[in-house]
């Protein structure tokens, strides 16, 4: 009877995977299956989530570098955030960096891989002095490393949207966090339809969307949902999924409500419901997936390497062993894998 019960389980979502890949879209019950799904299941879902990663993505892997280029001083109250006003958190606080801060920020990326540069700023939204520092920055990063450029600079008007644009900004990164229904709870000085309005001035301007969310806010499974359809609705690029680092200082500090099983079905969520999207693991996978990281890759495609905007990441000599271990490959976009270190054989495309 069990080894029945496993072979359905797998026929289940071996059969789901193969709806996706030939065009389906998932339901709203079909999403809440997965976020439900028994903890005996997660094998062949992290399986079948990997028929569709494999599909689009191989075993490649791309790193992304994050730079905190302004850090504190933001007047909104994002109940998550170190950097908010109602934080106490005991961080770095400071204006924009210098260019030659940013610039070896650049070269720190370059080097350890990475195929994007994300130049990031606390505020609600970038004044004239760091819309014009980027402007001035992001052509000589490009030119002198190559990189691509993600730019989250906060609310942005349609005029500014065009000059990042217009500068050489590939993406703009701009999450919704968490759904519609559920946002009022962690955030009052914004609102949801702020941030939907500033990714459509990024996708008028031509410019890809880096757009995702924070799990564990006390949000509901419906929310989870919700946010990762909006995301498929906006046919974003590129989606980070964070897990709450409840930083001491903040509103949300202590709640930890997460298991690391939870979490891999989140991104199994995500991958099912938006197939073709590049899927980031992000802030908190240290703290909650734990020893299970590595299953994570199953299903995303992307990580953050190095240290997130205010706590510490995985040393990134631990990111390269766990892609080495699981025989995947890092890439810069459609270039040739770059070794890093890394054993030949861990480099080699399978």
């Amino acid at each position: 009877m069990i080894l029945g019960t496993e072979s359905s389980n797998a026929s289940r979502w071996h059969a789901l995977a193969e709806r996706v890949l030939s065009g389906h879209a998932l339901t709203h019950d079909e999403a809440l299956g997965i976020l439900k799904s028994g903890d005996d299941e997660l094998p062949n879902l992290l399986a079948a989530s990997y028929e569709i990663r494999r599909r689009y993505f191989g075993n490649t892997v791309q790193f992304y570098f994050l730079m905190n280029a302004k850090s504190g001083l933001c007047p909104e109250d994002c109940s998550y955030c170190s950097q908010s006003k109602v934080s106490d958190a005991e961080i770095p606080r400071y204006n924009i960096l210098s260019r030659d801060k940013l610039m070896d920020g650049a070269r720190v990326a370059a080097e350890r891989g990475s195929k994007t540069y994300c130049i990031v700023i606390s505020a609600r939204g970038p004044n004239e002095s760091e819309i014009r520092a980027v402007e001035t920055i992001v052509p000589v990063i490009k030119e002198q490393y190559g990189l691509s450029i993600c730019a989250c600079l906060g609310l942005l008007t349609p005029d500014q949207a065009q000059r990042l644009k217009a500068c050489g900004v590939d993406k703009v990164n701009h999450n919704l966090n968490t759904s519609e229904e559920h946002y009022g709870t962690i955030c009052s000085t914004h609102t949801y339809q702020d941030r939907l309005d500033t990714l459509r001035a990024v996708r008028t301007a031509g410019m890809e969307l880096c757009s995702g969310g924070i799990i564990g806010m006390g949000e509901a499974d419906d929310d989870v949902v919700r946010m990762c359809f909006s995301l498929r609705d906006l046919q974003v690029e590129s989606i980070p999924v964070n897990f709450l680092n409840p930083i001491d200082g903040t509103p949300l500090a202590g709640k930890s409500d997460l298991t690391p099983r939870y979490c891999l079905k989140v991104l199994c969520l995500f991958r099912f419901a938006n197939p073709k999207s590049e899927l980031r693991i992000a802030g908190g996978r240290e703290m909650h997936l734990r020893s299970l990281q590595p299953l994570g890759m199953y299903a995303a495609n992307s990580l953050f390497i190095g240290d997130y905007l205010t706590t510490k990441g995985q040393a990134a000599e631990a990111d390269y062993r766990m892609i080495e271990d699981l025989g995947f490959t890092v890439t810069k976009g459609e270039e040739t894998a770059i070794r890093l270190g890394i054993p030949e054989a861990a480099a080699t495309a399978n």
